[in-house]
């Protein structure tokens, strides 16, 4: 049955010139249709370089967002309305735009590229997990407000001690809530394991870690490494398709929270339903909104 449903969401996604896009947290079942997986803004990248007329994605609101940022000339989906993101919507428009005027006047705004459409609109430049750390550096401003994540934020500080770095209490609920001793005790039970983390996880349990970086990084440190056995500190998905495509490795959860609710409620029924036109909702973003928040992207694309 599984397979029927997939076959037949093959067939309808070509006859209909639609590509799905699925980020890498998605479930296996939907990597297995998709027409390209990875990272938020990796996928928003291969989405302009396509000629499908029509885009599916398989994530949460700020993916879906991001994509058609970068390709308004596109139809745009997220299979399922419902999947959002706690870290993106954490700070408002207008809190930030507040904050720019009466606290950091003079500061650079620089936004993870899980924010909003909306907040992008009053940032300078977007980051992502994998490219924070070189274009923060490469910003001529000293004095930054790094938004939403906490966590990620302190890392970059920690890499580049030459700027003024600010943060906010912001971030991802589900990597923040991992503690050290939940780290230590997966080293432990594994000790022959290294340990990979997301940058999204505290201090405490990064500087534990025998490499940090980006989803797409974890995956290909772990695919790349000598090393046989790993500890995955990111969401608990990442276990699963690793072992899949490295079947002579092992690959152990550090957490079973490690688990993000928001990208699990996609399901291959949503993407089946979004394609024949019975689910899904189109992204729609005013020209205005488009030029304002691209504007933040354009200069992560100029300084990455």
């Amino acid at each position: 049955m599984l397979r029927d449903i997939q076959d037949e969401i093959i067939r309808i996604k070509k006859e209909k010139d639609i590509c799905i896009l699925a980020h890498s947290y998605q479930s296996e079942d939907i990597l297995e249709v998709a027409d390209f997986t990875g990272d938020s803004y990796a996928l928003s990248v291969k989405a302009t370089g396509i000629s499908n007329k029509t885009i599916v994605m398989c994530g949460v609101r700020f993916m879906a967002e991001t994509a058609k940022l970068l390709s308004p000339d596109k139809t745009v989906y997220l299979a399922n309305p419902d999947a959002g993101c706690p870290m993106a919507e954490q700070f408002s428009k207008e809190y930030i735009a507040n904050l720019r005027k009466e606290e950091y006047k003079d500061y650079a705004v620089v936004a993870y590229i899980n924010t909003t459409t909306d907040l992008k609109t009053v940032c300078d430049v977007c980051v992502t997990s994998s490219s924070a750390v070189k274009i923060v550096k490469n910003m001529p401003e000293k004095d930054i407000l790094f938004i939403p994540d906490c966590n990620l934020g302190a890392y970059v500080a920690e890499k580049c001690p030459e700027k003024n770095i600010k943060l906010l209490n912001g971030g991802c609920p589900v990597h923040a809530a991992i503690t050290k001793e939940e780290a230590l005790e997966a080293k432990a039970k594994h000790p022959e394991a290294l340990l990979l983390v997301h940058p999204e996880c505290k201090n405490e349990v990064t500087s534990l870690a025998d490499f940090a970086g980006s989803t797409a990084d974890i995956m290909n440190f772990a695919k790349s490494s000598d090393a046989k056995e790993f500890i995955i500190g990111t969401e608990n998905s990442i276990v699963q398709h690793l072992q899949i495509m490295c079947p002579d490795k092992k690959f152990y959860a550090m957490s079973k929270n490690l688990i993000c609710n928001d990208m699990k409620l996609t399901t291959l029924s949503d993407v089946y339903n979004t394609i024949t036109g019975n689910g899904g909702e189109e992204i729609i973003l005013s020209d205005d909104t488009i030029e304002k928040a691209v504007k933040c992207i354009n200069k992560m694309i100029e300084l990455g």
